[in-house]
């Protein structure tokens, strides 16, 4: 993350992210296949095959008259500054953690003989289920979720560098991959 300064003062927190041009793989159409969409290949091997010539492929539904061609790159200049997208990533993961910092419980009495600092307090019923019902806010595993961002805003293009400013965080770590779309 960085930021850029307006020319009032106003400063904008962004994410830069670096959009390699996007290569369509396939074409689909509704008589052959169902549905339109096309799909996109990014991240190209250094020594691809007949059939294995990216490490990362991932299908858009798209209009059947404006598809691009095969073969076509698509570039950040499909986008303007201060346009609406939606973008889709995979949160950081941060493992296993308790009910305290997985679902914002409250801590037991923090004083001297307290048994139940960090506990969760009572999980279940009484005799009659005789279980723990299904869904119970309870520790486990946390992040690592597909995470979609619907209303961010464009506020640093670079059409040069293929460089993607959006207002505000997004999902994902450092060097993750995340789905930048136009909102329909």
């Amino acid at each position: 993350m960085t930021r850029i300064i307006q020319d009032d003062g106003r400063v904008i927190p962004l994410t830069v992210v670096k959009c390699e041009p996007n290569e369509v793989v396939q074409v689909k159409t509704a008589g052959k296949d169902g549905y339109p969409a096309v799909v996109l290949g990014f991240n190209q091997y250094k020594n691809p095959t007949k059939n294995k010539k990216f490490h990362n492929l991932r299908e858009f539904r798209w209009e059947e008259d404006e598809a691009p061609k095969k073969g076509e790159q698509i570039k950040v200049d499909i986008f303007e500054e201060e346009e609406v997208v939606k973008v889709t990533g995979v949160s950081k993961g941060k493992g296993t953690q308790g009910t305290i910092k997985r679902h914002n419980f409250s801590c037991g009495p923090m004083s001297h003989g307290s048994h139940h600092k960090r506990e969760p307090g009572s999980i279940g019923a009484c005799a009659k289920p005789g279980r723990v019902h299904k869904g119970k806010k309870m520790a486990g595993r946390m992040g690592n979720d597909t995470v979609t961002i619907k209303r961010a805003i464009i506020a640093y293009l670079n059409q040069e560098e293929n460089l993607i400013g959006i207002k505000g965080p997004i999902p994902g770590a450092k060097n993750s991959l995340v789905i930048i779309r136009k909102l329909i």
